[in-house]
């Protein structure tokens, strides 16, 4: 049939009239609003309306909500965030939300805020009480899921066991973290088999063959692995393990001097893995209220101002060279030394060592572990530049520090252990020290050793994400709210951060959680031009209450996965080495608060006040610190 353009441009004008065709891409009933899983009472958070149609004019409400703009108005954007909303009442509320006349809401879920607060106190205090880090750890877990599912028992074990835990091993830097620490205890058990460890230990002893020179041999390893944390804790934890033994150190005093120098060093360092985070954070903070200053300079003047970790360093320092103790670790060294048992009866190391034992006749030469171990160290510094550049933008050029800081460290923790476990089994076969087979079977023991800890790391990070989710952080930070001065915000900073470390496990995460917050907060109550801000002394001294904050919670915290690294790589018994440092770490950080940040935020000499509060921890030390009679006799034959 033949089709005239008159007739075909009317059948495509009926067409157009017939088919609606929809000329706006979003609709109101589009729009995603976004909610926090559950609400605190009392406790401010933020509702978010994306896919927004343009020029929609909105407003929002809801029963017992305050804080509520009664009308948001016309917007261009496809988003919009109303922030400082907050419920009155606990139980099940609604929101509601009208978008150009036509009326939305969604149900939430409102807990009191204490609830937040159960979770991370129920592990920790059984833990304390039982210990036994599994069970205990498991039940902080299960309790906040059972929040989460509406106060359900049934379906708090479920989440706790189909999301919760499979989530935590599933989430991407967990899971590096996981197979770093299974393939750094896989070299390790190739280097013990193969004699290496021990032929460390015997070159070592010629130079730390008395208690003494042990632990500050411990510690200054612990200084030279400067670059990260978790490096340095296994490093040197299972490095100096075979010697402290020989030396008759308790293993609560190896756990100690490795967690009490990992995070201490590497806070302090001036390229590490933590300055490209910490730096980002503050960067964020600053220009959010208008400071725009060079912000790797302004890092490296709160570096002064880190006063637990330089004090905890310096602590170290003195517990090995005096050779006085107080607390648990007065009984447990006492214990070590004068019978020989580095564990105390019933103990539960994280580790098996005895997948670590060595066959006989093997020879003990020290550069079958050395060089595995310095192929670590090398490709975890290469690495991190290498992987670093990668990071960056095409044609974008950096500083040192910050080519690390754009580096994936997990990534690089993987190529280390990996390459450090490749050369060891060279070393071993090659030599012909252990067969191909052999050689096997030594990695998968040394894998295996590893095995329990890595359990606990799985529900400490299960439990942390537990914390996040009911807001326990944002509680602690609610609650310590109140009269604010800026002479006392360095010490209530460094306060809420180690309430919030200790809570969550995470000296990270309460990082990035409070440095949005407390820079900003600082710099509006000096009320000063940026330079002047950014050069005064107590806002520094609060960037570094952060950051020394956070690490103190992590030493005190039996849910810390740095603290549980940290007997894992000793071979400890996990609540034995919490028990033992948190009477250290307590009193460093008092020293820390009365000689550090009390002073700063004042803007008094914090140099004179320094002095004084390394003479006090040396008082401590002599006064209140027991030698332990024999000590001194201690060497390896």
């Amino acid at each position: 049939m033949h089709i005239t353009l008159k007739r075909f441009s009317l059948i495509l004008l009926s067409l157009l009239i017939i088919v609606p065709v929809d000329y706006h891409l979003t609709a109101a009933e589009d729009v995603k609003p976004s909610l926090p899983n559950v609400i605190l009472k009392g406790v401010e958070f933020s509702f978010t309306l994306t896919n927004l149609p343009d020029s929609a004019d909105i407003s929002i409400a809801g029963e017992n909500l305050s804080g509520t703009p009664q009308k948001v108005k016309s917007h261009t954007s496809d988003s919009l965030t109303v922030s400082n909303l907050e419920y009155a009442r606990s139980g099940k509320q609604s929101i509601q939300w009208e978008i150009n006349g036509a009326t939305y809401s969604k149900d939430v879920r409102v807990l009191p805020g204490i609830l937040s607060l159960l979770p991370p106190l129920l592990a920790i205090f059984m833990a304390l009480i039982t210990r036994q880090i599994l069970i205990s750890l498991a039940g902080g877990v299960w309790l906040g899921v059972i929040f989460l599912q509406d106060y359900s028992i049934l379906k708090g074990l479920l989440r706790f066991l189909d999301t919760y835990l499979i989530e935590a091993v599933t989430d991407p830097s967990h899971a590096s973290i996981i197979v770093f620490t299974l393939a750094f205890g896989g070299m390790v058990g190739v280097l013990a088999k193969n004699g290496g460890m021990q032929g460390i230990v015997d070159k070592i002893s010629e130079y730390a063959s008395s208690n003494r020179s042990g632990q500050l041999s411990t510690m200054m390893m612990g200084i030279l692995i400067f670059f990260d944390d978790y490096a340095n804790t296994l490093l040197v934890g299972n490095t100096m393990r075979v010697l402290t033994d020989k030396l008759r150190i308790s293993r609560e005093k190896l756990a100690y001097l490795v967690d009490s120098t990992a995070a201490p060093v590497t806070s302090i360092a001036i390229i590490s893995t933590w300055v490209g985070f910490e730096i980002g954070l503050m960067q964020e903070a600053l220009v959010s209220v208008g400071i725009h200053e060079n912000i790797y300079l302004v890092f490296l003047e709160t570096i002064q101002f880190r006063f637990y970790s330089i004090f905890a360093l310096f602590f170290v320092f003195l517990i090995g060279w005096t050779q006085r103790d107080f607390g648990p670790m007065l009984k447990a060294e006492k214990r070590s030394v004068e019978t020989g048992e580095v564990l105390r009866e019933g103990a539960n190391p994280l580790t098996d060592t005895s997948e670590l034992e060595i066959p006989e006749g093997i020879p003990y030469r020290w550069y079958n572990a050395i060089l595995p171990i310095g192929t670590v160290i090398l490709v975890m510094l290469v690495g991190l530049y290498y992987n670093g550049l990668q990071s960056m933008s095409a044609g974008e050029s950096g500083k040192l520090w910050q080519v690390i800081g754009n580096a994936d460290s997990f990534q690089v923790l993987i190529w280390a252990s990996f390459s450090g476990s490749i050369v060891g089994v060279i070393l071993s076969v090659g030599q012909k020290i252990l067969s191909i087979n052999e050689a096997v079977e030594a990695w998968l023991g040394g894998v295996k050793a590893m095995m329990l800890a890595v359990v606990v790391l799985i529900l400490a990070w299960s439990l942390s994400r537990v914390c996040g989710e009911i807001q326990t952080a944002e509680y602690i930070i609610d609650i310590t709210e109140g009269i604010l001065r800026p002479e006392i915000v360095p010490v209530l900073t460094f306060l809420t951060a180690a309430v919030v470390s200790f809570a969550t496990g995470t000296s990270w995460g309460t990082m990035a959680i409070l440095i949005p917050i407390v820079i900003p907060l600082m710099a509006n109550l000096l009320q000063a031009d940026g330079v002047t801000v950014v050069n005064a002394q107590s806002f520094l001294a609060t960037f570094a209450a952060v950051l020394s904050g956070s690490v103190f919670g992590d030493h005190c915290s039996p849910i810390s996965d740095t603290t549980i690294l940290s007997s894992m790589a000793s071979g400890s018994d996990h609540i034995d080495h919490v028990n033992t440092q948190i009477p250290y770490a307590i009193t460093v950080g008092i020293v820390a608060i009365l000689f550090g940040y009390l002073p700063s935020g004042f803007h008094w000499n914090w140099g004179i006040f320094f002095i004084m509060g390394a003479a006090v921890l040396v008082g401590l030390i002599l006064f209140v610190g027991k030698p332990i009679q024999a000590r001194e006799d201690v060497e390896i034959s």
